[in-house]
């Protein structure tokens, strides 16, 4: 039953994982011309979103679990939202696309803590998924400071 439990958990995070890749998909074109400083650094971000889905779905695996490899429907409502958003914002939708991008980040902290709260990780699990919530974080605090920079 613990088995199925944090099989379950990870798959939560898999589909958040999904979402933030989805995410910075939409961001990429929309922002970066206007900040090319953070070009590299956001570069960084996507990369390493990609790798912690792929230790996800591994460790999903490693507890004989079939991962599923989609985003939510929740993060496709929501990027659902931000498109019909922009569409009618007058002005700045860059401004409008980061602070989309730090209500994200900020949904994807909260999900991946409660996940370490549960209890329902294993040893093996908790390390990798603790570090995945600093990634995150630091992603979070990224593109906080590219809104906080433009105030």
């Amino acid at each position: 039953m613990k088995n199925q439990e944090e099989i379950s958990v990870l798959n939560d995070l898999l589909h958040i994982t999904n979402d933030r890749i989805e995410g910075f998909g939409k961001v990429e074109g929309k922002v970066w011309e206007n900040y090319p400083d953070v070009k590299p650094e956001y570069a960084k971000m996507n990369s390493l979103t990609k790798v912690m889905k792929n230790e996800l779905i591994d460790l999903i695996t490693q507890d004989g679990g079939e991962a599923e490899d989609t985003p939510s429907v929740a993060g496709a409502l929501h990027r659902t939202w931000i498109d019909i958003k922009n569409s009618f914002t007058l002005g700045n939708r860059e401004e409008s696309t980061i602070g989309n991008v730090i209500f994200g980040e900020k949904a994807a902290i909260d999900a991946y803590q409660n996940a370490i709260d549960s209890g329902k990780l294993s040893e093996k699990s908790l390390p990798i998924v603790s570090e995945h919530l600093k990634h995150i974080r630091d992603s979070y605090h990224q593109f906080k400071g590219i809104s906080d920079y433009k105030d």
